[in-house]
């Protein structure tokens, strides 16, 4: 029978884990105009990347099938290192984009 300090351990460590998760979900999603994200020609919709001033761009790229998009290719928003602290859209695209292996 668990005595009272592990069942405090078990809480605090519970606690934890879903302060953490809630901090992610509601991260903010990274605006085309910050400087990182207009430095790399971020857009949140790969479809209105202009082509002409980024010519690496090819249809089909997108950070949801990038190498440093953190999360699974459907998901809607995800991490990028790029932009610490904030989400990109996966449906996004940036210069930086290398497809996922």
């Amino acid at each position: 029978m668990p005595n009272r300090r592990q069942f405090m351990m078990q809480v605090s460590l519970g606690s934890g884990v879903l302060v953490a998760g809630s901090a992610m979900a509601q991260a903010p999603l990274v605006n085309e105009a910050d400087g990182q994200a207009a430095a790399l020609g971020y857009k949140a919709d790969a479809s209105k990347v202009d082509k002409a001033k980024f010519p690496k761009f090819a249809a089909g790229q997108i950070c949801g099938n990038c190498v440093l998009f953190q999360g699974k290719a459907t998901d809607v928003s995800g991490v990028c290192p790029l932009f610490s602290g904030k989400l990109v859209a996966g449906k996004g695209w940036c210069n930086s984009y290398v497809k996922k292996g």
